[in-house]
């Protein structure tokens, strides 16, 4: 199968990266790692989630594909962000790692049959979905967090703006 008969668009599962790449340009260290609140991520928490979400992806991407019948895992995303002090790291090196995860999934990709598009998993909620599923909704989550990240960095400019 060539990509181009893929289900999915691989083109737009590695275009991810660079949309996250344009989204945190020009901002400094300290807009990246700044919170809108306690509770809430930063921009740095929010790019170690997307790759953190990555791995699971590719994860459950060979499970799928290994015939395994085990349920997919899901993951505590707010305990992994915080447990590993996700906001004491650098956003660039979480990119780095998120795009090359994106470059060696999308090498699988290609490879696919239709067939392989089509391979199911029970995912933690007992609901039966195919591995083009999963990646179409990896592909959405980037985006809702794309909406997050500017989010994010509007609040930390209107906080500049009302501290100065």
């Amino acid at each position: 199968m060539s990509q181009h008969e893929a289900p999915v668009d691989i083109d737009s599962y590695l275009h991810t990266y660079e949309q996250l790449h344009q989204a945190i340009e020009g901002l400094s260290e300290d807009q990246l790692r700044w919170k809108p609140s306690e509770k809430q991520w930063s921009v740095t928490e929010v790019l170690t989630h997307l790759a953190d979400h990555n791995i699971v992806v590719s994860f459950r991407l060979r499970e799928i594909l290994s015939g395994s019948e085990v349920r997919l895992p899901a993951f505590g995303q707010d305990s992994w962000v915080a447990g590993q002090k996700a906001n004491e790291g650098n956003a660039s090196d979480v990119l780095g790692i998120f795009r090359s995860l994106l470059i060696y999934n999308s090498l699988t990709f290609r490879r696919l049959t239709a067939e392989d598009w089509n391979k199911t998993g029970v995912n933690f909620k007992g609901e039966t979905v195919t591995l083009a599923t999963i990646i179409k909704g990896f592909i959405s989550h980037v985006h809702h967090h794309l909406g997050q990240i500017d989010r994010i960095k509007k609040a930390e400019t209107k906080h500049v703006g009302l501290t100065e």
